[in-house]
């Protein structure tokens, strides 16, 4: 799996942005057959987990400091996850991960090492 970020940018507080991940799958196997997750990583920090989708789609996770601001979703026609993201906020600066995992469970959604593929991220700045 081949994963192709987009979407990054620079926006001032409040402002808003959608992310895109586009998904070259293998043939045989069907994009909605891997949980999709959004990562991100600041400068000196760690790599967090942002929003996932489980394998088959059903519901999303969020990680809580982008409850009710960021909404994941995705297009298995077009093998695309989106990142919608509002009311940005400074600390939401980041580079932007999308991940795709072929066996990835639920429990596991929100690590990073779960996932079996990366793209190659995509900067998002927020400016005060």
């Amino acid at each position: 799996v081949q994963l192709q970020a987009s979407g990054g940018g620079l926006v001032q507080a409040g402002g808003s942005l959608r992310l895109s991940c586009t998904a070259s799958v293998a043939s045989g196997r069907s994009f909605n057959s891997y949980a999709m997750g959004w990562f991100r990583q600041a400068p000196g920090k760690e790599r967090e987990f942002v929003a996932a989708f489980g394998r088959s789609g059903g519901r999303s996770y969020y990680a809580d400091s982008v409850k009710g601001r960021f909404t994941i979703s995705r297009d298995n026609a077009k093998n695309t996850v989106y990142l919608q993201m509002n009311s940005l906020k400074p600390e939401d600066t980041a580079v932007y991960y999308c991940a795709a995992g072929a066996g990835t469970i639920t429990s596991s959604l929100p690590n990073p090492q779960s996932y079996n593929y990366w793209g190659q991220g995509t900067q998002v700045t927020v400016s005060s």
